[in-house]
């Protein structure tokens, strides 16, 4: 923080005096109430002098105002003293949104208010992590926000700081609603030349490029999960906008940006949802319903969830979204189970009962008509969580999607294990093994399969662009296999 020196601006007011003392009295600009206004010669030289010594006695007034406030920005450090954050931020929005970046800047979170509610239970295991250098605190695990460890109002948004004086900021403090955002922006270069040239790499797809990843805005209320006095309720809609639409979207929302027209960038909203959260059941339940982001991973797509910018190249095949009622559980301190009823993958609930014409009936698809998505159909998830007691370890069984796994757009029946571990404060090991299959894939290696799908066939021959893709069997004489 810099402090202004009261002597760099009396220089400036001083001569402001003797300027006006030998100022001619024709063409004379004096600053008046009714704004600036020109006196004509009849206005003799004392009127000059006068209008000129009220100019300078406010304008050393206001010099005298103005360090004052800079003295007392100065003394504050809202590090130090949170009490007189508001007076270090000032006033008016852009004012407060470009003081608190500044104030910000170096360190390693925003202040800390000392009267603050616990950020976590006393009785549940500490953080595994800090933040930065890592971009989570708890060991991840999706479907929820983290049980015990979750409280409204807790995301540093300097949206919000700017706009906490504002009629609109005051409402939305008073009800937990809390708005930020991000915008991430990268670029690569390759020895491909051709669009989509640098898959199977996820998330940095195009060659020789720069793209907007990311360009985000969250509304949310998160539910107090820390008292165990009142059930709570919260809400998360989370817009994204730029490349990175093509690994969230989902089949029926929005999708033909990607599947008709193959936009470079283009708008989702992965997080669409409502929490109801009750700590009357065991040590707490969260249920959750709308669209949220599936419970596997280590990696996320918003961009702040993850280690790096890059991605894993295993990512861009993995399950991200998943539509339906999810339950998250604390058992108790160490073990939490989730279970959930969804649509599928990455597939929308109108999906269910949604049929098209078939064009050309065939023995993988015999009917008239045929389901737009096959793999939109009732689904189980089901997991089981550990954490040990000093939060250092955890471990995660879990499957995600499960139904009987027909050939969808994006229907992976996912099992798998994830593994955390802390090793001291700068090393620590994040795992996962898992296994995602589709079944009754058509094999593109048979030549009956290609008329089929050239004519139009299939659920997804009709796609312009990003089709799922089909299987290649180990025997090209079989219509269709499972793809692993």
């Amino acid at each position: 923080m810099h402090s202004t020196p009261a002597q760099t601006r009396l220089p400036a007011a001083a001569p402001c005096f003797a300027d006006a003392v030998l100022a001619p009295a024709a063409g004379w600009l004096a600053v008046g109430a009714k704004g600036i206004q020109t006196p004509s010669p009849a206005f003799g030289r004392k009127s000059v002098v006068a209008t000129a010594l009220s100019a300078c006695v406010l304008g050393l007034s206001y010099s005298a105002l103005s360090q004052a406030e800079d003295a007392a920005k100065a003394a504050c450090d809202p590090y130090t003293q949170y009490a007189c954050l508001d007076t270090y931020l000032g006033e008016g929005f852009w004012t407060r949104l470009v003081n608190d970046y500044r104030m910000e800047m170096g360190q390693s979170a925003a202040p800390a208010d000392p009267n603050a509610a616990p950020s976590r239970r006393e009785d549940f295991p500490p953080a595994a992590q800090s933040t930065p250098p890592m971009p989570f605190l708890d060991w991840p695990y999706g479907g929820t926000n983290p049980l015990g460890a979750s409280l409204p109002n807790a995301m540093d948004s300097p949206l919000m700081n700017a706009l906490a004086p504002s009629a609109a900021g005051q409402w939305m403090s008073e009800r937990h609603i809390q708005t930020y955002g991000w915008m991430n922006l990268g670029g690569n270069l390759s020895t491909s030349s051709t669009r989509g040239g640098n898959a199977p790499a996820a998330y940095d797809y195009n060659p020789n490029a720069l793209d907007l990843n990311q360009l985000t805005q969250t509304l949310e209320r998160i539910p107090d999960m820390v008292q165990k006095d009142h059930n709570d309720w919260g809400f998360r809609i989370w817009a994204l906008y730029g490349s990175d639409y093509r690994y969230t979207t989902s089949y029926g929302l929005g999708s033909n940006q990607l599947t008709g027209k193959n936009e470079a960038n283009g708008f989702d909203v992965p997080m669409l949802y409502a929490d109801w959260y009750t700590p009357f059941v065991a040590q707490g339940l969260n249920i959750r319903v709308g669209r949220y982001l599936s419970i596997p991973d280590i990696e996320g797509a918003p961009a702040p969830y993850n280690y790096l910018y890059s991605h894993s190249m295993t990512y861009s095949f993995d399950s991200v979204t998943n539509e339906g009622i999810l339950a998250s559980l604390a058992l108790d301190k160490n073990w939490i189970v989730q279970a959930a009823v969804t649509v599928g993958t990455e597939t929308t609930l109108p999906h269910l009962w949604q049929h098209d014409p078939n064009p050309y009936p065939n023995p993988l698809y015999s009917g008239s008509r045929f389901a737009r998505d096959p793999g939109a159909k009732p689904s189980g998830s089901l997991s089981g969580r550990w954490n040990s007691d000093d939060g250092k370890t955890s471990v995660m069984l879990l499957a995600n999607g499960i139904n009987n796994g027909t050939w969808g757009y994006n229907n992976l029946q996912w099992y798998g294990l994830t593994f955390y571990h802390t090793f001291n404060e700068k090393w620590h090991i994040a795992a996962e093994l898992y296994n995602e299959h589709q079944n009754s894939v058509p094999n593109i290696s048979n030549p009956e399969v290609q008329t089929i799908v050239a004519n139009g066939g299939t659920p997804f021959a009709s796609m312009a662009y990003n089709a799922p893709n089909m299987a290649r069997c180990g025997n090209t004489a079989v219509l269709s296999c499972t793809a692993q």
